[in-house]
Order: structure tokens, then C-alpha cells, then sequence
């Protein structure tokens, strides 16, 4: 198979969107995209990332691609979870502390540090609205994280999302208080699930 040939699967593979990282990992040398870019097969969106011109450019797949340390948080995670009505205005993210990549001040997004040990607790994935897997925290994370930056947020987006979460069928409350032992918010956590139930 020639490299033409294999960077066509890979776009057709990856439904459009190509990253030269995944080019390098393929060893197909990066001069077949300067040849798809002048034969319009390819567009270029940002510094690495090029799509089919039909493509619809999925942003929070590819933000998660270039910083593959960082995982959706906070207000975004409620967006992705459904327990906010709110489309976040920039995306809401958390890396571990010390993690370090150039194009991540690129992009628009908010940064939340947190300790090593505790940046992968809650991960799951979901698919963005275009049907590509990104990291997200699950819900029961996701409500430690607002509750520990409850002063930095607005309170009815915080007390909207305790709600739903609470009347929703897939709450896991064992887990809950379980990661605000280790989030070191369980007695937060306490007071506003009383004030909820």
C-alpha cells in the first residue's frame, strides 16, 4: 500500500480529521499532506490538525488529542452530563499538577490543577456531538469539583446541577461521598446534600 493510499484510511478511519501526530505514528512522511492540501482533499484547521472539507471541526476532540493529559471538568462536564443547560462559553479542564504543553495556552479553555493521584479518579468517556470519545469526569466528580470551586462559579449553576443530579436516576451517592472523602469536601458535600434532600 502506498502512502497516499494509507492516509486516505486514516482519514477515512478517523471520520475526516487527521492530527500529524497520527501521521507520524503511521510513518507517512508530512509532505502527502502539503499534497491533499493542494488538491483540496485536506483543509488545515489549526497547527496540526486537518480536515476533509466536509468535515465538521470537533474542537473538544481535538483540544483533548494535542493535551492528552488534560480531562473535561467543571462547567463543561455538567454541559456533557446534561446537568446544566448552559452551552459553557470556554471549556473547563483539569490536568495534573506540572503538567506542561505549549498548545494549551492556544487554546481557550480554563485550567484546574489538581494532585497527581487524584487527576484520573471519576474518568469516563463520552462521545462529543460529532461521535468522537473524549475524557470527561463521571457526574459524581464532577459535583466534588464544582462544590471545592462553589465561590469561583455562579451558585445557580451549582445549585441547578446538585438538583438534577440528585432527581436523576443514575446518581451513585455511595461513590459521591466517597469522592468527597478523597477530595477532602465531605462536610460542603453534606451540607448541601441536606439541603437538597
Amino acid at each position: 500500500m502506498n502512502y497516499r493510499q494509507k492516509l486516505n484510511n486514516l482519514i477515512e478511519k478517523n471520520d475526516g480529521l487527521i492530527l500529524t501526530k497520527e501521521l507520524e505514528e503511521e510513518n507517512i512522511p508530512r509532505e502527502y499532506l502539503s499534497i491533499f492540501l493542494e488538491e483540496d482533499k485536506l483543509e488545515r484547521i489549526k497547527r496540526g490538525v486537518y480536515t476533509t472539507p466536509a468535515t465538521f471541526n470537533d474542537e473538544m476532540y481535538i483540544i483533548q488529542q494535542k493535551n492528552s493529559r488534560l480531562i473535561y471538568s467543571h462547567e463543561t462536564a455538567l454541559y456533557l452530563h446534561d446537568l446544566s443547560d448552559r452551552d459553557p462559553l470556554e471549556y473547563t479542564v483539569t490536568v495534573p499538577y506540572g503538567y506542561h504543553n505549549p498548545y494549551l495556552k492556544d487554546e481557550d479553555i480554563k485550567i484546574h490543577t489538581v494532585k497527581k493521584e487524584l487527576h484520573l479518579l471519576g474518568v469516563m468517556e463520552k462521545e462529543t456531538i460529532f461521535g468522537r470519545k473524549i475524557k470527561v469526569y463521571n457526574k459524581e466528580r464532577t459535583i466534588c469539583d464544582i462544590l471545592k470551586d462553589r465561590n469561583n462559579m455562579d451558585i445557580s449553576t451549582v445549585n441547578e446541577a446538585i438538583r438534577k443530579y440528585l432527581t436523576g436516576k443514575d446518581k451513585n451517592l455511595h461513590l459521591l461521598l466517597d469522592y468527597g472523602d478523597k477530595l477532602k469536601i465531605s462536610s460542603v458535600l453534606r451540607k448541601y446534600l441536606e439541603m437538597f434532600v
